[in-house]
């Protein structure tokens, strides 16, 4: 275990929590290299229960012996950078939770047909672009029993760093990757229903829609929802019934909802 003090940005290795954006992390030109941050020890340690490979460790010095001890002690090999907690909110220009932070290799986006091996109830994220709610759908997708995840290229990062805490970790248990386009999985032996307002959107509580032997969950994006295209290429269109004279729910509420609503009973 290397424990290294740090006083600045000067010092190597420093800068994948200091200075490198979200964008520079992911690398997309050198994806073997590409590294994602994970932030506070609950979230870490899921990371690493999953298989999630760690590259370096930053933390308060008072969570070396106490919440890290556990986190560093599986991870033996890494460098952990310390300092106090007021010199690390101004390195990395935010206050840590729970004063730990840890690096981690980004791994290979998965083969879709590999993410859908054997899943029933699947949901479709697409052109979501608030981190927050991407977390708040995966942490539904997680709780509510849906086996797999799929994001638009559109879509905001699920391992962004905001994404990830909102979550609670629960963007490294759902499997999860990109896909084109929604349509595409009919040619996967799913039926797909697209969550929108429209004249001929069926209850969220249509019997039919819990009876699909598999089943995918189009969610849109939080501003103009699921463009005409996604609409009109689903299976069905369906809609959660409102009071009180509102409209619609915030995507990430709305998901929970469906996911609850639509889980396979089987």
């Amino acid at each position: 275990m290397a424990i290294i003090e740090i006083t600045g940005l000067e010092h190597p290795g420093v800068e994948i929590f200091a200075s490198l954006t979200e964008a520079q992390l992911r690398n997309r030109l050198d994806p073997a290299n590409a590294l994602f941050i994970a932030e506070s020890p609950k979230v870490i340690r899921v990371a690493l229960s999953a298989g999630y490979q760690p590259v370096a460790l930053m933390c308060e010095r008072r969570h070396i012996t106490g919440d890290a001890a556990d986190i560093i002690a599986r991870c033996p090999d890494i460098p952990v950078y310390t300092a106090p907690r007021e010199v690390l909110a101004g390195l990395t220009g935010y206050t840590l939770t729970r004063g730990v932070l840890c690096a981690m290799r980004r791994p290979d986006a998965p083969d879709v047909d590999k993410v859908l091996e054997g899943a029933r109830r699947v949901a479709v994220i697409d052109s979501v672009v608030d981190t927050t709610n991407i977390g708040a759908i995966f942490r539904s997708a997680a709780a509510l029993g849906i086996d797999a995840v799929l994001l638009t290229p559109s879509s905001c990062d699920p391992l962004n760093r905001r994404s990830i805490r909102v979550s609670m970790g629960t963007v490294f248990l759902v499997p999860w990757t990109w896909i084109d386009a929604p349509a595409a999985l009919r040619s996967k032996g799913f039926r797909t229903v697209a969550m929108a307002l429209t004249d001929d959107s069926v209850a969220i509580d249509d019997t039919r829609l819990c009876a699909e032997e598999r089943l995918a969950i189009i969610l849109g994006t939080e501003g103009d929802g699921l463009s005409a295209e996604a609409i009109s290429q689903a299976d069905y269109v369906a809609r959660i019934p409102m009071a009180h004279g509102v409209d619609s729910l915030n995507v990430a509420a709305a998901s929970a909802v469906a996911f609850w609503q639509l889980r396979s009973r089987n």
